[in-house]
């Protein structure tokens, strides 16, 4: 489908894949309207350094509306003017511990917010909405790689709980009103502009702090580790190949036009790799402190992309070993450090 010059609405534009897709999206010509509600989960400085350069590119694509997708009327309010012809909506409560702590925060944000945003595409009639699930939703799967076709259907945390009940939300309207919506379940993204609440930030922050670093299962561990351009990629080719409705059912008895892919680098990597690699990056040598699995955790990811491949071309180029030092001197740049 051709873009060009379509409005695309972002949620969680202050996030970090959510700004990034902003960026990419402008980069080919495409005017974005983003909005956040810019809460404190993390420091909201960061949130703000990533929509402050988005808003100062040269092009003047982009809008941004700090508002809340879990309030309604305040998201109608916000939009009221605003014409835009697709969503890709990014912006949920993320992080698998912290909805131990606050659960209420994950049913406002995941499950409120993904029902008025499902809501939203159903009035304004968009030609498609992508939208982020998570590989969390696999739980204990065993089978390994994880595919789109396994059963998830035992959440181990409430994170992975909202984000399975928002797939089946989004199949039941693409069902009932016939809505093209994609599902992108991601597995663990990490780079320059990435989260503090990851591995990835809190191993290289305290390696280069000289503090050691919790490393959980006693390091037995392993994640489909994947490049913040190689997500950004996957995500835009999805969002320019919108399901078809052809009124068929697909075999399952899952309904066109709802598509649901896994998003990751296929590769799963060992979390002591990571940790070479961090303290190759970092100059340092990490101090370990080995602790059990968490409650929540999974021991390992494993991403079977066949599917988001064949119907999207879809082909992640960046290894972690060319990843982590792009994220490390990111990181230094960032902190002046």
């Amino acid at each position: 489908m051709d873009w060009q010059d379509s409005t695309v609405l972002v949620t969680g534009a202050a996030g970090f894949i959510g700004a990034a897709v902003s960026e990419a999206l402008m980069a080919r010509g495409q005017p974005v309207v983003g909005i956040d509600n810019m809460n404190d989960y993390y420091p909201v400085s960061l949130k703000q350094a990533r929509i402050d350069r988005l808003s100062t590119r040269d092009n003047n694509l982009f809008q941004f509306r700090q508002v809340d997708f879990s309030d309604m009327a305040a998201l109608n309010g916000a939009l009221e003017q605003t014409r835009f012809a697709a969503i890709v909506h990014l912006g949920a409560q993320a992080g698998v511990r912290y909805s131990l702590e606050n659960p209420q925060a994950y049913a406002a944000s995941n499950l409120t917010g993904h029902v008025n945003m499902l809501e939203l595409a159903r009035a304004r009639d968009v030609a498609h909405m992508v939208y982020a699930s998570s590989s969390s939703v696999y739980g204990g799967n065993a089978k390994l790689p994880f595919s789109v076709e396994d059963r998830a259907d035992h959440p181990v945390s409430l994170y992975a709980a909202t984000k399975k009940a928002d797939e089946l939300m989004s199949e039941t309207y693409a069902h009932l009103f016939r809505i093209p919506l994609t599902g992108l379940r991601f597995f663990t993204v990490y780079g320059p502009w990435g989260r503090p609440d990851m591995a990835m930030w809190k191993f290289a922050e305290r390696i280069l702090s000289d503090r050691p670093i919790d490393v959980y299962n006693h390091g037995e561990m392993q994640r489909d580790f994947t490049y913040i351009d190689d997500i950004v990629s996957g995500v835009l080719a999805c969002l320019d190949r919108p399901p078809l409705d052809d009124g068929e059912e697909k075999p399952g008895g899952s309904v066109k036009p709802h598509a649901l892919y896994n998003i990751g680098n296929n590769r799963p990597e060992h979390l002591m790799r990571l940790i070479e690699l961090l303290e190759e990056s970092c100059g340092r040598k990490a101090q370990l402190n080995l602790l059990p699995m968490q409650p929540g955790d999974v021991p390992a990811t494993y991403a079977d992309i066949t599917a988001l491949t064949r119907d999207t071309g879809y082909a992640p180029t960046t290894s972690l070993e060319a990843g982590v030092p792009l994220f490390v001197n990111w990181f230094r740049k960032y902190h002046s450090l």
